[in-house]
């Protein structure tokens, strides 16, 4: 659950370098390297730099990616930074004008475009810059019998406010090959269906919109170049140890591209690549009794890590205990048993962990360390909410910063 390298930062670290987050950039490598390495050959991956668009992260998995996924205006000009000469796919619903031709100006020749509306603005504004453009229709697919059983979220296969309705897409292929806007190229077919879901699931629905996009194509005589089947590729923080099945995903993927010959499948995961080589590290101020239970107050908390809270879930937790204790006043005594570990903030809500085992006891000064913190951690958290210190940062492998 912890690399050593991990645990000698968070045990190195001073109380003043408290809270922190910690990335592994060497795991981080690993691990793409084995999910690139089980992807068949031709199948593009790309980065969703939404899950974590750290300019270490995105330099550490740019060796094994295709490009990256990005999804507003902000993340575009901080991606395009960050890795200059990436290619980036420009996605996300509510596209603003002025990020559409900041985007044609970056060079960004990949549109995920999600709606009739959408089309026309690009048209114009490649028009008007000179520039062409691809585009990727962003459809709802519809998926026969429904999403799979365990999807966590769902952004396709039923209302929701992502993509081009399936009664569209003719309209979308036609306003793309009729020739009247000629600035730009019909591609393929983006589909983001859902997230959590294992291998089996997620080849289904590849499989689902691999078929539907192919057909959608043939009705129209139009090449299928391109179809991104998305990401959402299960990450289970009740079960840190459980990754992933890429072996199986990418052969699944490989006798797919094989019904599909001259299509270039591509997917964009974002968690799945960067959640395990990120930890949370901070240090117990308190511990107490409330009605019998046991709670540990923690540097830092849900402000920092909000995935606990978003997701509903108890995030996994790894508690190096501190010997010595360096202040004049007398230290609390120890938590016993399970104990609740708690933040900073004035909610009942600031809660990151539940019945974290402790059997000789959590007490002030020891360190936790939450695990699974590489992906829609910081960068969805409520940062500002009571002006706490923001956290240091310190990627191993690769540099540190602070």
């Amino acid at each position: 659950m912890i690399t050593a390298a991990v645990r000698d930062r968070a045990l190195a670290l001073g109380p003043g370098d408290l809270p922190a987050y910690l990335y592994d950039l060497d795991a981080l490598r690993v691990h793409a390297a084995a999910v690139r390495a089980a992807l068949p050959a031709g199948t593009e991956l790309y980065y969703a730099a939404k899950a974590n668009p750290e300019p270490e992260i995105l330099a550490a998995l740019a060796p094994y990616t295709d490009g990256c996924e990005v999804s507003s205006g902000g993340e575009l000009a901080h991606v395009a930074a960050a890795v200059p000469g990436r290619p980036l796919a420009f996605g996300g619903p509510g596209k603003t004008p002025d990020e559409i031709a900041a985007a044609l100006r970056l060079g960004i020749r990949r549109f995920h475009v999600e709606s009739l509306y959408e089309i026309d603005v690009l048209s114009a504004l490649a028009a008007g810059s000179g520039t062409s453009a691809g585009v990727l229709l962003r459809c709802n697919v519809p998926v026969p019998g429904g999403l799979p059983a365990g999807a966590a979220l769902a952004m396709g296969g039923r209302p929701v406010p992502f993509g081009i309705d399936p009664a569209d897409a003719d309209t979308a292929v036609r306003m793309l090959t009729d020739g009247s806007r000629p600035r730009l190229e019909f591609l393929g077919v983006h589909a983001h269906l859902a997230s959590g879901l294992d291998a089996g699931p997620q080849l289904a629905l590849a499989e689902a919109i691999a078929e539907w996009s192919a057909a959608l194509a043939a009705r129209h005589g139009a090449v299928l170049r391109e179809v991104n089947t998305g990401g959402g590729m299960a990450v289970d923080y009740t079960r840190p140890g459980e990754l992933f099945d890429w072996t199986a995903y990418g052969r699944g993927l490989a006798r797919l591209a094989a019904r599909h010959p001259g299509t270039v499948l591509r997917i964009e995961p974002g968690r799945a690549l960067t959640a395990y080589c990120g930890w949370y590290a901070t240090e117990v101020l308190d511990v107490k009794l409330s009605h019998g239970e046991a709670f540990a107050v923690v540097r830092g908390g849900t402000h920092h890590l909000r995935t606990p809270a978003a997701k509903g879930h108890d995030q996994p937790c790894t508690v190096l205990p501190a010997g010595h204790w360096p202040h004049p006043w007398p230290r609390p005594p120890a938590a016993a048993g399970p104990v609740t570990v708690a933040g900073q903030l004035c909610t009942p809500k600031d809660v990151l962990a539940r019945a974290v085992p402790a059997p000789d006891g959590l007490r002030a000064g020891d360190r936790v360390v939450f695990a699974m913190a590489g992906a829609y951690a910081w960068n969805i958290s409520h940062h500002d909410f009571l002006m706490h210190p923001r956290p240091g940062f310190h990627f191993l492998g690769g540099g540190t910063s602070g």
